[in-house]
């Protein structure tokens, strides 16, 4: 299977500690285009945070059905054309936690412009943006210097969610025409 990026605490300058029975969280996320070229970025104003669409999958749930899941519920969008790119593994030992992620591409076939969000991603401010692959590698790039905490979530943990989804866009920028 293709590992897109293996994420670490040596990445952010910490000491990676052992893990002891870790929870294990498995998720769904990656890249929709529209028919002008143009792909969908989730920004958490609160937080100053771009990232891709995506999350957990719920219990029961295929990898590819909680994509579908999670675009329609964060973009409001019908998605054809999916392709699976590879995993992403994100290994937060001072968490004890890590986070197995599908990574699949996907073409927007029908926008209702209807965002299911979150308790919480409301409180964060999210709203959804449409911008080139290279806008949103900058856009995601960026805001590392600048990621705030929520009530929700530390800079920690924010951190890997942003290199996650930093290299899953350069691999898709690199790989997929």
């Amino acid at each position: 299977m293709n590992i897109i990026v293996e994420i670490t605490d040596k990445l952010f300058g910490k000491e990676i500690k052992e893990f002891n029975n870790p929870y294990i969280r498995y998720g769904a996320r990656g890249i929709i285009k529209r028919k002008d070229g143009k792909i969908a970025v989730f920004n958490k104003v609160v937080k100053n945070e771009y990232k891709l669409p995506g999350g957990g999958i719920d219990e029961g749930e295929v990898p590819e059905e909680a994509f579908k899941r999670e675009v329609m519920e964060e973009t409001g969008c019908e998605i054809e054309n999916i392709k699976f790119l590879g995993i992403t593994k994100e290994l937060k030992s001072h968490e004890n936690f890590q986070q197995i992620s599908y990574v699949y591409t996907a073409d927007v076939s029908k926008i209702t412009e209807s965002l299911n969000l979150t308790e919480k991603e409301k409180d964060e401010g999210a709203k959804l943006l449409w911008l080139t692959k290279e806008e949103a590698l900058e856009k995601i790039t960026k805001c590392l210097e600048y990621l705030k905490e929520s009530k929700y979530e530390n800079l920690y943990h924010s951190k890997f969610i942003n290199y996650r989804d930093r290299e899953i866009l350069k691999y898709y920028i690199k790989n997929i025409k």
